[in-house]
């Protein structure tokens, strides 16, 4: 076992070469599926149509990620660069951009982000306005050069209208990440709670104005769904205080919901929906507890 499991981990080595014919190759393809008699299917999407897809695919990669599942991880990446090589070529179809410009985007942010691996002059050469330390050691060091790069090169794109500190936070961000960068940014000015204990009392309030809304007679759905939404972003911010990701943290309750639900549906022989609401309690407790005993006797790798 300590064998197979040391080989699997033996570092794999790079090479630039083939992969930059991969690459070409797949750019190739893609311009083919788009192209005058190519697929129909690829040449009536749009950029608004496939969005869903990049969204899925994101999520299918943290899944092979969670489930440390690195062969279904390698295709999932595919699948994800898939929807980058699709966008530059509708780009390029429109007369926008082409993959290239992508690309040279990337590269030349990597490089004046990184002054301190390809040297000062060349972060200055790739954009780089801001005066930071080359040679700083550490983590501390380079992720603050890299957000007062970052900062600079905002400040150059600024207007002369008034911009929020907040402004920043893409808006495009799922909302349980939005939420927790905007608890982050507006830390930084002071505006936060002193620990995650100040946060209970909040959760609390909340709550309880979340049941006043929902009590009301008739509800009023936008009144419910915005305080609901408000004790989700205090829920979001207790998870930052306490050094959780809260996307990930759902994602495995999500998984934990259904392993003890098909549990449930393993343990009875008639329909969960033919059951009253005692018997049905009555087996997600014994559901909960089989899955905690059989995990308990895992192995842990």
């Amino acid at each position: 076992m300590d064998s197979a499991h040391n080989q699997a981990t033996q570092p794999v080595e790079s090479n630039p070469a083939r992969s930059a014919g991969f690459f070409e190759q797949s750019v190739a393809i893609m311009a083919r599926l788009r192209a005058p008699g190519g697929c129909p299917w690829d040449r009536e999407q749009s950029f608004e149509s496939i969005r869903k897809y990049t969204l899925e695919e994101t999520y299918e990669v943290f899944d092979a990620i969670d489930r440390r599942d690195f062969p279904h991880l390698a295709e999932e990446l595919g699948d994800l660069l898939l929807q980058v090589l699709f966008y530059a070529e509708m780009a390029a179809n429109e007369g926008h951009f082409t993959i290239a410009e992508v690309l040279d985007h990337l590269n030349r942010k990597l490089i004046r982000r990184h002054p301190h691996v390809f040297g000062e002059e060349a972060s200055r050469a790739a954009g780089n306005q801001a005066s930071v330390d080359a040679n700083v050691e550490g983590s501390a060091g380079v992720l603050r050069n890299w957000e007062e790069i970052k900062a600079a090169e905002k400040a150059a794109k600024a207007g002369a209208g008034f911009e929020s500190r907040l402004d920043g936070v893409q808006r495009a961000l799922p909302a349980l990440a939005e939420a927790a960068k905007l608890g982050s940014k507006a830390a930084k000015s002071g505006f936060d709670w002193a620990d995650w204990r100040g946060l209970l009392p909040k959760i609390a309030e909340e709550t309880a104005e979340l049941e006043a809304e929902a009590s009301a007679q008739p509800p009023h759905k936008p009144a419910v769904e915005a305080e609901l939404g408000d004790l989700l972003f205090t829920a979001v911010n207790l998870a930052r205080h306490l050094g959780v990701d809260a996307e990930m943290a759902l994602r495995g309750t999500n998984l934990r919901f259904r392993q003890r639900f098909a549990e449930m549906e393993r343990r009875t022989v008639r329909p969960l929906e033919e059951l009253t609401p005692a018997e049905l309690e009555t087996l997600w407790v014994n559901a909960k507890k089989t899955l905690a005993t059989t995990q308990a006797r895992e192995p842990q790798l």
